[in-house]
């Protein structure tokens, strides 16, 4: 796609721009300055007010934000991501192939260990937690609790809610080395987990377990799964339109890269995290991860299959 191409495609949808130091400078939509403060490098793919800091790296964000659907698909079209037509039918809901999520009652026995008064069975349960780097504000925040008798007993659990704030999954980790890790409901996984609390507005992490999401913050973790292009996450991510922080554990690099690949179809910022061998994003503090996150590096297809060529990935 040319640079004239591209100018002439924002300047439908920002205005009459002009040139000043090799950036084209447009009214900005966001702050809405009576001066053209918009800066927008075609060559460098990136855009930034100098009123309101309103910035990106990917022009076609703006394209999103505020060209008409015509104009997004002339985007996509043009610089050689899906087309917004096959857009659609991640969004079709035929309701004999995609149904709502089970929603899935907590075990009878769990308790919650966001109570003020805890009793001395719950010690175990929490020092789990307190060895996993939890802090009281993340057992608050994901509502975790634990369960000693039961199917569920000597596991910590930490529920998922759906938008209704009702409970449609959970994950039971084990805190008594049981040798199984991990015991979660047999339901299908075509949820989004805790979306409750997931701000779209923001950058999101995709991340692996719920103890990585934790961690992340504005994470949502896969589960173990992949991320298929009709699923719901998937759906989400492209309608709302948010970065996309790639933070899977490194023996997961071929995820990734399927991830990643579906991702840059569709036009998503995508960045990688760069998690070293041997590290699990659970393993790591917040303030850990956020400085790791601070040196992603955003994705583009050329620059993504160029280095999984090189690396063999």
């Amino acid at each position: 796609m040319s640079e004239a191409a591209k100018l002439d495609l924002l300047e439908e949808i920002l205005g009459s721009s002009y040139i000043s130091g090799g950036e084209h400078l447009f009214f900005c939509k966001k702050c809405e300055h009576h001066k053209k403060k918009l800066s927008i490098n075609i060559e460098k793919d990136c855009y930034k007010c100098w009123i309101c800091d309103y910035s990106g790296k990917t022009l076609r964000r703006l394209v999103y934000r505020y060209g008409s659907f015509q104009q997004q698909r002339r985007w996509n079209e043009l610089c050689g991501v899906v087309e917004i037509a096959d857009f659609a039918k991640i969004f079709e809901r035929d309701e004999d192939k995609v149904s709502e999520p089970v929603l899935t009652p907590l075990p009878d026995e769990f308790i919650s260990l966001c109570n003020k008064d805890q009793s001395l069975i719950s010690l175990a349960a929490r020092r789990y937690l307190r060895e996993r780097g939890l802090s009281k504000e993340d057992i608050q925040f994901w509502k975790v609790g634990y369960c000693v008798s039961g199917e569920y007993a000597g596991r910590v659990v930490v529920p998922s809610f759906n938008m209704d704030g009702k409970v449609n999954y959970y994950i039971g980790r084990t805190y008594d080395n049981n040798w199984r890790k991990y015991l979660n409901p047999s339901v299908g996984k075509d949820f989004i987990f805790n979306e409750l609390y997931i701000d779209w507005t923001s950058d999101i992490t995709i991340v692996e377990g719920v103890f990585d999401a934790i961690k992340a913050r504005n994470a949502i973790p896969i589960l173990g799964s992949t991320l298929r292009e009709n699923s719901r996450l998937f759906r989400e991510v492209i309608k709302n339109d948010p970065a996309i922080y790639i933070a899977l554990d490194p023996d997961a690099e071929k995820k990734a890269e399927r991830l990643i690949t579906s991702l840059l179809n569709y036009g998503v910022e995508v960045y990688k995290v760069p998690i070293p061998n041997g590290i699990d994003v659970g393993d790591m503090t917040h303030e850990e991860f956020q400085q790791l996150k601070k040196q992603s590096v955003l994705i583009k297809n050329t620059d993504y299959f160029l280095l999984s060529k090189i690396m063999g990935i």
